[in-house]
C-alpha cells in the first residue's frame, strides 16, 4: 500500500456516472451518461484542424449548447453497456480530462449492474487493458458495494453481506437478494418505476394545473420540485385531507426564471408534495400496466429465496440510490413489509388451529448518510483496503490468460 495512489472508483448508471478516488466519501464528478459525437457523411464531418477520434463531448457537455450540432448518445440502457465503442470514448473523457489520472499509475474499480453478462466483463477488461494499460482492475456487483456502504451506520458486529438491497436510480429499480456476498440471481426483480418516471409524473400534474410555467422548462420545474419538496406520507387520504383543511400551512410555492425572457414566475407545490413518491406505493398512478407496490415486490422476492436466508433478508433492507433520499421512504416501506410478514404469519396459525406459534420476523429496512452515492461510496471504501489489491485482476495476469479472467470476480472476504 506505501506510495501506491488510490484506486480510481468509477459507477456508470443508465442515468449518472459518478467517478472519483478511493478514499473519498463523496464522488468528485456526477454527470449524465451521455456522449455527443458527430456523424459522418453531410454537414456533420469534422472540422478543419479537429481530429476525429477526440471530436466528442460526455456528461454535462454533451447536453450543452455547445454540442448542439452533435447527436447525444446514450451508451447504457438498463445498466447494460450496448454501444463499446462509445464507452471506450466515454471512459477516455473520464479518466484524463476528468480525473486527470495516468491510467497506467491506478487501480480501477468498475461497478456493474446485476445479471451482466460475463462477456461484457471480457469487453471490459479487454478495453481498461489493452486501451488503457491499467495495472490492475477489478469489476464489483453494484448491490454488495451498497450494501458495503450501509455499515456506515452499524456497528462491526453487525456488519453482513446478507441482505436485500432496493437501488433506485435516476432510469431502473431493480430488488436485488444478496446472501454471504453472492447474489441470489434467480430471485432479482425489476420495477419499471424510478426517478425519471415521478419527474414525468409531477410534470403531468403541474402542467394540467399551473398555466404560468414555460411549457420547455415543465422537466426542469418538475424535477427541483421532486428534488426539494416531495416527501413519502403514512397515509393518502389523511394527506388529501390536511391540505384541503390547512393548505397555507402545506402548499408551498416554486420561484423560478424564464430561461427566455428572463421574467421571474412561480407556481404552487401542493399535492404534487406526496403524489410524486407515492407511485412506488401505488404504481398504477402512473403506468397502467403494473400494479404491484415496491413493498410487495420485496416480500415476494425474499419468499423465493432460500428459506435459511429469509430472516437475514428480512432484517437488512438496505436502500441505495437517488430516488430511495424521499423523507419517510424508508419508514413506510418498513411499515407495509411488516403488515406483508405479520399477515402470513398469522394466517400460518389459524390454518394451523393454533398448534403453530411462529417467532415473529423482524423487518428492518436501513437508511443511511451515504444512501444517494451508495455504490459509488460502497466501491471507495472497498477500495481502499489493503486486501482490494489482492484480489483485482493484474496486467500481468490479463496477458498470460486473457479477458476471461475477469468472468469470475471474488467477493472480499475479509470486510465482515
Amino acid at each position: 500500500m506505501a506510495g501506491r495512489l488510490p484506486a480510481c472508483v468509477i459507477d456508470c448508471g443508465t442515468g449518472y456516472t459518478k467517478l472519483g478516488y478511493a478514499g473519498n466519501t463523496e464522488p468528485q464528478f456526477i454527470m449524465p451518461s451521455a456522449i455527443a459525437v458527430r456523424e459522418h457523411g453531410g454537414r456533420f464531418a469534422p472540422e478543419k484542424g479537429r481530429i476525429d477520434d477526440l471530436d466528442f463531448f460526455i456528461g454535462d457537455e454533451a447536453l450543452s449548447p455547445a454540442a448542439s450540432n452533435y447527436s447525444v448518445k446514450y451508451p447504457i440502457r438498463h445498466g447494460i453497456v450496448e454501444d463499446w465503442d462509445l464507452m471506450e470514448r466515454f471512459w477516455e473523457q473520464c479518466i484524463f480530462k476528468y480525473l486527470r489520472a495516468e491510467p497506467e499509475d491506478h487501480y480501477f474499480l468498475l461497478t456493474e449492474p446485476p445479471l451482466n453478462t460475463p462477456e461484457n466483463r471480457e469487453y471490459t477488461a479487454e478495453i481498461m487493458f489493452e486501451t488503457f494499460n491499467v495495472p490492475g482492475l477489478y469489476i464489483a456487483v453494484q448491490a454488495v458495494l451498497a450494501l458495503a456502504a450501509s455499515w456506515q451506520s452499524r456497528g462491526v458486529d453487525q456488519r453482513s453481506l446478507t441482505g436485500l438491497v432496493v437501488d433506485s436510480g435516476d432510469g431502473v429499480t431493480h430488488v436485488i437478494p444478496v446472501a454471504e456476498g453472492y447474489v441470489i440471481g434467480s430471485c432479482i426483480k425489476h420495477i419499471p418505476i424510478a426517478g425519471r418516471d415521478i419527474t414525468y409524473f409531477i410534470q403531468s400534474l403541474l402542467r394540467e394545473r399551473e398555466s404560468g410555467i414555460p411549457s420547455e422548462q415543465t422537466y426542469e420545474v418538475a424535477k427541483a420540485v421532486k428534488e426539494q419538496y416531495c416527501y413519502v406520507c403514512p397515509d393518502i387520504l389523511k394527506e388529501f385531507i390536511k391540505y384541503d383543511t390547512d393548505g397555507a400551512k402545506w402548499i408551498k410555492t416554486y420561484q423560478g426564471v424564464n430561461k427566455i425572457t428572463k421574467k421571474d414566475f412561480s407556481c404552487e407545490v401542493g399535492y404534487e408534495r406526496f403524489l410524486g413518491p407515492e407511485i412506488f406505493f401505488h404504481p398504477e398512478f402512473a403506468n397502467a400496466d403494473f400494479t404491484t407496490p415496491i413493498s410487495e415486490i420485496i416480500d415476494k422476492v425474499i419468499q423465493q429465496c432460500p428459506i435459511d436466508v429469509r430472516r437475514g433478508l428480512y432484517e437488512n433492507i438496505v436502500l441505495s440510490g437517488g430516488s430511495t433520499m424521499f423523507k419517510d421512504f424508508g419508514r413506510r416501506m418498513q411499515r407495509d413489509i411488516k403488515r406483508l410478514a405479520d399477515a402470513r404469519i398469522q394466517l400460518s396459525e389459524t390454518l394451523s388451529g393454533g398448534h403453530l406459534k411462529a417467532k415473529p420476523i423482524e423487518v428492518q429496512v436501513v437508511s443511511h448518510k451515504m444512501q444517494r452515492y451508495a455504490v459509488w461510496f460502497g466501491g471507495s471504501m472497498l477500495a481502499s483496503t489493503p486486501e482490494f489489491y489482492q484480489v483485482s485482476h493484474t496486467k500481468a495476469e490479463y496477458m498470460e490468460k486473457g479477458p476471461s479472467i475477469c468472468r469470475h470476480n471474488p467477493v472480499f472476504g475479509a470486510l465482515t
